[in-house]
């Protein structure tokens, strides 16, 4: 016999429909790309996706149809989220910062019947759009505008479909396992990646990111996703904060130190999220001009590991607490977050910092297990000490990869990260490195996170990547690369005593190599494959190889 209770799909339609009913005023402030700022809020925000889904339907875009955008976080790009995505379609994010033929690719994979784009994307649009198979409609994300009209002269202009449909819509009951949104990997290793996400796991995502042991959403917050929205649909914050009805503050293309700065404190910005790079800057920039960022109750770091350096500044200077989260495309994509325990109540500030540096627990709906991947899977213990590769399974993580056949999961369901860690009694996940940018020495792991970590502790450096170089004894030797604070300086061997008692002696790095920048692909990971062909010789080079 089943249940007697109520039920109902987890739908995204109803994350904004709850959102306009219960926080129709709370606002939605957008920096545009013209560097203007709009106000809006949530029952605005759900009427234009009203307005935007019956202007589809009078296109003839049907439900399963993809849809593309190529655009930054602002008002517009979140009411086509909502409007493609409630009324049954899928909304296709799409990385302006891939290659054109990756662009391309991408496109034609999903077989996209209609790219909407921001004006400052338009040479991008152009250069592909003889390339584009499948799609139907170019929409330009503004006014009309006839600079954009002579370029390409069938364009449609958001604004004149949105404003002359009414808002009167009927959000469809779909089936929860309906399709709703599509991001492509970053194709660092071949073609890009579908992950197809439902209304399902999307929903259920909102919850698990939502709850105190994860980022601790609520309506009393005024959430800044740095992250763009094509990146993992911007950790789905934007989902959660319709869910829990917080303010939303959107960026725009400008993520600069200085004007991340002046939104947070214009806007009063209560949590922020994003990787590692933006954050920097936005210290640099706050130091600079002497603001102390008194509404950023806490900020979250995902993407790279958060150096240790950087908790404890915004911790003791601007009174921040700084939380990891760990996830990735394919976990839509929390897997972890780092929320202390009561047991940890009685620590000091250092100790808690030592647990705070880890990537954090599992929030229900997903598991996670660390295996010897050489010995067919074998559970490791969760000691904190033996590291394996990082498996997960859940509500929301990926099965098959979009327009493949075979399954993207291990032999008994489990989804292979590519992540080596440990995980400690406690549930707690310590990434120690990328599986491909472990560096191994002599038959040892060395970890390039931690090498980072300790260079990053240096007052004069301002980004580390550590790699493996070429060594004809131990095979592999760890190299640094050192971007500097600007007007710092830092000689090589000050860098390499640095690492004295702070790390085992044979993991010390064998060289620094200074460089004006470190090269970041589209979500602001370093690029180590670029770094390992270019210095994975230096060594034997140098002739440092003793």
């Amino acid at each position: 016999m089943l249940g007697k209770m109520m039920h109902r799909p987890l739908l995204i339609s109803h994350l904004i429909q709850h959102a306009a009913r219960y926080h129709g005023d709370t606002p939605i402030i957008s920096r545009e790309t013209d560097g203007t700022t709009t106000h809006s809020d949530w029952a605005t925000l759900h009427s234009n996706s009203k307005r935007l889904a019956n202007a589809l339907t009078k296109l003839g875009i049907e439900q399963g149809d993809r849809l593309a955008t190529i655009a930054w976080n602002n008002r517009r790009h979140l009411e086509i989220w909502y409007g493609v995505s409630g009324s049954g379609m899928v909304c296709h994010t799409i990385n302006p910062r891939l290659f054109p033929q990756q662009i391309i690719y991408v496109i034609n994979d999903a077989q996209d019947q209609v790219l909407f784009f921001e004006k400052t994307f338009l040479p991008l649009v152009m250069g592909v759009k003889d390339h584009l198979t499948t799609v139907k409609h170019f929409v330009c994300m503004t006014p009309p505008d006839e600079e954009v009209r002579a370029q390409l002269p069938n364009v449609i202009f958001y604004d004149d479909i949105v404003d002359e449909q009414s808002d009167e819509f009927e959000w469809p009951e779909l089936d929860e396992n309906a399709p709703s949104s599509l991001c492509y990997t970053s194709g660092t290793t071949g073609n890009p990646k579908g992950v197809l996400y439902t209304n399902r796991t999307t929903v259920l995502h909102s919850f698990g990111i939502s709850l105190p042991d994860s980022i601790s959403l609520s309506a009393t917050d005024v959430v800044l996703p740095v992250v763009p929205m094509f990146h993992a649909n911007a950790w789905g914050l934007p989902y959660a904060a319709a869910m829990v009805g917080a303010a939303v503050v959107l960026p725009g293309p400008n993520l600069d130190g200085h004007s991340l700065a002046n939104i947070i404190d214009e806007h009063k910005v209560t949590l922020a999220v994003g990787v590692p790079t933006i954050w920097q800057t936005l210290l640099a920039a706050a130091k600079e001009t002497g603001t102390k960022l008194t509404s950023l109750r806490r900020n979250v770091i995902g993407g790279s590991a958060c150096p240790s350096s950087m908790m404890r500044t915004f911790r003791d200077e601007f009174d921040c607490e700084t939380m990891h989260a760990w996830g990735m495309t394919e976990t839509s994509p929390l897997g972890s977050a780092n929320q202390l325990k009561a047991k940890h109540s009685g620590l000091s500030d250092e100790e808690k910092l030592t647990v705070r540096l880890s990537q954090g627990r599992p929030p229900f709906g997903v598991e996670l297990r660390i295996v010897d991947a050489a010995q067919d899977n074998k559970l490791l213990p969760n000691d904190g000490q033996t590291p394996g590769n990082v498996q997960i399974k859940g509500y929301w993580i990926v099965d098959t990869y979009f327009n493949c056949e075979e399954s993207a999961l291990e032999s008994d369901g489990w989804f292979d990260t590519g992540d080596i860690a440990t995980i400690n009694e406690d549930g707690y996940l310590m990434i120690r490195d990328r599986a491909k940018d472990l560096i191994k020495s002599g038959g040892e792991w060395i970890s390039s996170v931690e090498l980072e970590d300790i260079a990053m502790s240096h007052p004069s450096v301002a980004m580390a990547a550590a790699i493996a170089a070429d060594h004809p004894k131990w095979d592999e030797r760890p190299v640094v690369i050192v971007q500097l604070v600007p007007g710092a300086e830092l000689s090589e061997k000050t860098l390499i005593d640095h690492y004295e008692g702070k790390i085992i002696k044979w993991q010390i790095p064998n060289a620094v190599v200074f460089v004006e920048s470190i090269p970041l692909n589209g979500t602001g990971k370093m690029l180590k494959k670029d770094l390992r062909e270019q210095y994975g010789n230096h060594l034997i080079e140098r002739g440092l190889i003793d």
